[in-house]
């Protein structure tokens, strides 16, 4: 599966973002996905994933009720929308998909086997 994620940007704390992760390959439907950041200096930290079986999806607890993970199988992409914006969400984002993912590992970036190349968001304050 080949990842590519986009919709990156500069934006004002408060505002809001979507960015797009674009499959190519296979189908994403029969993969968990994911979306990571990695901010400098920082380790490559889980934001929010989508399990393939039920579709039940996890967040982060800092991003918990501003952000939403959602896919679109038409499309064969991942999006994830992110409201209320602030400094700390400045990242670069990845996006992720994994084969046979177990719910214990749903937040463990070693369970995503494909990756995208990662899309910048920068939030001023």
């Amino acid at each position: 599966v080949q990842l590519q994620a986009s919709g990156g940007g500069l934006v004002q704390a408060g505002d809001s973002l979507r960015l797009s992760c674009a499959a190519a390959g296979r189908t994403l439907r029969n993969y968990a996905v994911a979306w990571f950041r990695q901010a400098p200096g920082k380790e490559r930290e889980f934001v929010a994933a989508k399990r393939r079986s039920g579709g039940n999806t996890y967040y982060a607890d800092s991003v918990k009720g501003r952000f939403t993970i959602s896919s679109d199988n038409a499309k064969n992409a991942v999006y994830l929308q992110m409201n209320t914006l602030k400094a700390e969400d400045t990242a670069v984002y990845y996006c992720a998909a994994g084969e046979g993912v177990i719910l214990s590992s749903t937040r463990s970036p070693e369970a995503y086997y494909y990756w995208g190349q990662g899309t910048l968001v920068t939030v001023s304050s």
